[in-house]
């Protein structure tokens, strides 16, 4: 954190394709040792796979996934007296998003399909029907924060 002044937000280009900065957030998200023209590739490929399988609108698809992903609440770290308490939190806009986007990358990765296309296109089409391991990692984490309730009062 630092001590100075606030940092500023760097300014994110919306894609070629569908014109969002979320797209390309996503895209930066899968892109691995610099290739990313690849992870461009795989997305776009996902977006079609989305299209031709659901006859829908790949970007609502999309979108409605993201938001399906994304927690309210999460819990953090607290330390008081002598123990460390589990105090949960609610969680800017920013990093809902943020971590919307990780989870589904990472559930994508562990499927069995053959390409990453095919893997990602799969975990976005079950995320937007509030299935999948994506949102089971959500709900996990809402899980925690329903739990640990309790401890609510040591919220800083």
């Amino acid at each position: 954190m630092p001590r100075r002044r606030r940092i500023q937000p760097r300014e994110v280009l919306p894609d070629p394709v569908y014109h969002s900065t979320v797209v390309t957030k996503f895209i930066n998200g899968l892109t691995r040792r610099g290739k990313r023209s690849v992870a461009e590739r795989i997305f776009y490929s996902a977006m079609k796979i989305i299209e031709t399988k659901m006859n829908a609108e790949a970007m609502v698809v999309f979108e409605k996934a993201l938001e399906n992903v994304k927690p309210i609440l999460e819990v953090r770290s607290r330390r008081v007296g002598g123990a460390t308490y589990q105090v949960p939190v609610e969680i800017r806009p920013v990093r809902q998003q943020a971590l919307a986007i990780r989870w589904i990358i990472e559930s994508a990765k562990e499927r069995s399909e053959k390409t990453m296309a095919e893997r990602l296109a799969a975990e976005l089409m079950s995320a937007f029907k509030n299935e999948g391991s994506a949102i089971k990692k959500r709900e996990d984490t809402h899980k925690m924060a329903e739990a640990n309730k309790a401890f609510a009062h040591f919220r800083w």
